[in-house]
């Protein structure tokens, strides 16, 4: 299982470490890369992941309340822990309650519980990414409107994502294999980016960075365990919200700390080295279902 959990990760540090050794030569400007990435790439992404995906809500509807509650919760148990380090909440916050829930949670509950963890890997990775652009849009964003959040590009996406599956439409192969390049742009390129930001000296701030790449996963896991248990949720249940629990920040923290310059540095440092520790909080993650 740990070889199976490295050929996820390693992918992933492959092409940091790309952008990395690019940005250490040629030191890009990728603001307004990260801005099309946002805009194009990433909506193109979470449509990709509804469109065509048949499932009944009512199968999953705990599974979207334990993910928003451990999404929420682990804001609510971070704040705390920001302000006794002495931390900003606002830098600390989002990485612990965003998850990696794309480009490594999609992959790996199917790994670990097969295709019928499909519509709930789904689900989640669709309530992270609206709680994510909801809360960190509004509370990174200063003086946003809440209202103009519906105006973001995913939220367009994610609706007509939900449409086509709900309508059982099948849209034009060839309509969906252009939306599929799109989308497979968003994630390289996205911890391309995370490698150029590195250069920028995020290792000086390894304390905050280790404090998240630790609370984040713990707090996660404590909070799925207190909902599956105050709920009576099934096995199946409690396999994947732990799991969603135990994963580590989404490169997306990052992109939104450099758009509203939220202490970019210090949120790179916690999703790189939070990604690191997903190689021992992940098998514990797993180890503790398969001896439950």
């Amino acid at each position: 299982m740990l070889i199976q959990i490295v050929s996820i990760v390693f992918p992933i540090f492959a092409v940091i470490v790309v952008g990395y050794l690019y940005g250490r030569r040629h030191r890009p400007d990728m603001i307004a890369t990260n801005q099309v990435n946002m805009e194009v790439f990433v909506p193109a992404l979470v449509f990709l992941a509804l469109a065509g995906r048949s499932f009944e809500f009512a199968e999953v509807k705990m599974i979207a309340l334990g993910g928003a509650v451990i999404v929420l919760g682990s804001g609510l148990l971070g704040w705390p822990i920001a302000r006794l380090m002495g931390y900003s909440p606002k830098t600390l916050l989002p990485p612990m309650m965003f998850k990696n829930a794309g480009n490594m949670g999609l992959p790996l509950l199917l790994l670990a519980f097969g295709e019928r963890a499909l519509p709930a890997a789904v689900i989640l990775f669709l309530i992270e990414n609206v709680l994510h652009f909801t809360i960190s849009t509004w509370w990174l964003g200063h003086n946003v409107k809440l209202w103009k959040l519906f105006r973001e590009p995913v939220f367009a996406a994610g609706m007509a994502g939900i449409l086509v599956s709900l309508s059982g439409f099948a849209l034009w192969p060839p309509l969906m294999s252009g939306v599929k390049v799109i989308a497979d742009v968003s994630t390289g390129l996205m911890l391309f980016s995370l490698g150029v930001r590195l250069n920028t000296a995020p290792f000086a701030e390894w304390r905050i960075g280790l404090v998240g790449a630790v609370a984040t996963p713990l707090t996660g896991m404590l909070i799925a365990w207190l909902f599956c248990l105050s709920f009576g949720l099934s096995s199946a249940e409690t396999d994947v919200l732990l799991l969603f629990g135990a994963l580590p920040p989404a490169v997306l923290n990052f992109m939104f700390a450099e758009r509203y310059g939220q202490e970019p540095q210090k949120v790179a440092s916690i999703v790189i080295m939070g990604n690191v520790a997903a190689l021992a909080f992940i098998p514990a993650a797993l180890a503790i279902r398969l001896s439950a």
